[in-house]
């Protein structure tokens, strides 16, 4: 039984793609930090880019979405309809234009419940299709206790 699991051992390894001298690039994907903090009341800033190695459309039609708690969860804006989940009713601000790579959320006035974490989601029209890339791990956001407002000066 040894044998058997030794001898496919390198051949997992090879499909995997984890053979000596095999280097993967993800030529796609979103950036934004893993993790963030914020004082309750204030307001945060999860900045975001994104790159892709297609062709654009003549008119690409890019859409930024951001979803929040879980990588398939809950849409909580959408920059090609103007859609902000209620939750967050004003108090999200989408600081990117296209064709711009990058860009900035901006969460106003936090809250407890924001402590979650946030995925950013790009649509773009290419000379093909329509691609989709997403955060895979997204931005996990702290939220800190802030003072009472009586307790303010």
């Amino acid at each position: 039984m040894t044998w058997i699991l030794f001898l496919l051992l390198p051949a997992a390894c090879l499909q995997a793609g984890n053979s000596a001298g095999s280097i993967r690039v993800k030529t796609f994907g979103v950036n934004q930090p893993a993790r963030l903090s914020g004082v309750q009341g204030s307001s945060i800033e999860i900045p975001f880019s994104f790159y892709f190695p297609w062709e654009l459309a003549k008119d690409p039609q890019m859409r930024i979405l951001w979803r929040w708690k879980v990588f398939h969860g809950e849409f909580i804006y959408n920059s090609s309809s103007g859609f902000i989940h209620e939750y967050f009713k004003d108090r999200l601000i989408l600081n990117w234009t296209q064709p711009q790579t990058f860009g900035v959320l901006r969460i106003l006035d936090l809250k407890e419940k924001d402590q979650t974490v946030y995925f950013c989601r790009v649509y773009l029209k290419t000379i093909k299709r329509i691609e989709a890339v997403q955060s895979i791990e997204g931005t996990h956001l702290t939220v800190i206790p802030g003072e009472p407002p009586w307790l303010r000066l």
